[in-house]
């Protein structure tokens, strides 16, 4: 079966030995890899590199979040690699400075609006200011591509609300929470099906645990290529 960008599938795994069996296994079914945070200090940023070289393209969630001078030297040294799609977070001084740090590298800036194992509650223990968690990813949407972010990283179930927007004309909007008919939740609250995000406005939907925990990873991957197929 023939690999569908849509797809990005999270290497959410310890290290770089374990994300190499399961990209093994799935062979060329899958062409995009999204490398976490978890997976920095156990070869992720190798693992990334490695996996660019032999033709998948990588997007690498490192939700970068600091002062200005220092996202754009982080985000300086990462566009070196060409990697496709960086995150950092929505604030306009961060996107700003990851935007001014990636210069003329091809990689995209993907602001993340609110992460999408978040509700009500856990903002108010944050302190965020109060509103719906929809109205407020409306809001850091819009102030992200004022910014200059290429895209935005938001749930599936806000997809369409941010697709309105005039300023996400030619934006990407990439959603994790995106969980397969049947599969377990785990850590997330805002989720939809791989197809309903896509309907929904998604460019790219991130998959991970119900692949990467799968007793035959290559046949999830089947299911979801055949529900985007439908599409």
């Amino acid at each position: 079966m023939n690999a569908d960008d849509r797809l990005i599938v999270a290497l959410d795994v310890p290290n770089l030995l374990d994300a190499g069996k399961i990209v093994d296994k799935l062979g060329r079914s899958v062409s995009f890899y999204k490398i976490g945070l978890g997976m920095l200090t156990g070869g992720g940023l190798a693992l990334a590199s490695e996996l660019k070289e032999n033709g998948f393209k990588i997007f690498l969630d490192m939700k970068f979040f600091d002062i200005g001078a220092t996202v754009e030297k982080a985000v300086y040294g990462i566009a070196q690699y060409n990697f496709d799609f960086l995150t950092v977070h929505g604030d306009p001084h961060v996107v700003r400075a990851a935007v001014a740090g990636r210069g003329n590298s091809a990689t995209k800036i993907l602001a993340v609006t609110i992460l999408t194992s978040l509700d009500r509650e856990d903002l108010n223990e944050a302190l965020i200011k109060s509103g719906t968690i929809t109205d407020l990813v409306y809001e850091r949407a819009r102030n992200a591509f004022k910014a200059g972010a290429d895209g935005i990283i938001a749930s599936p179930q806000e997809a369409a609300l941010i697709r309105s927007l005039p300023e996400a004309t030619g934006k990407l909007i990439v959603t994790p929470g995106v969980r397969p008919s049947g599969s377990s939740l785990g850590d997330q609250k805002r989720v939809t099906t791989p197809s309903e995000a896509i309907i929904n406005g998604a460019d790219h939907i991130v998959i991970g645990r119900p692949i990467w925990a799968s007793k035959n990873p290559l046949d999830s991957v089947k299911v979801i290529l055949n529900e985007l197929n439908k599409i």
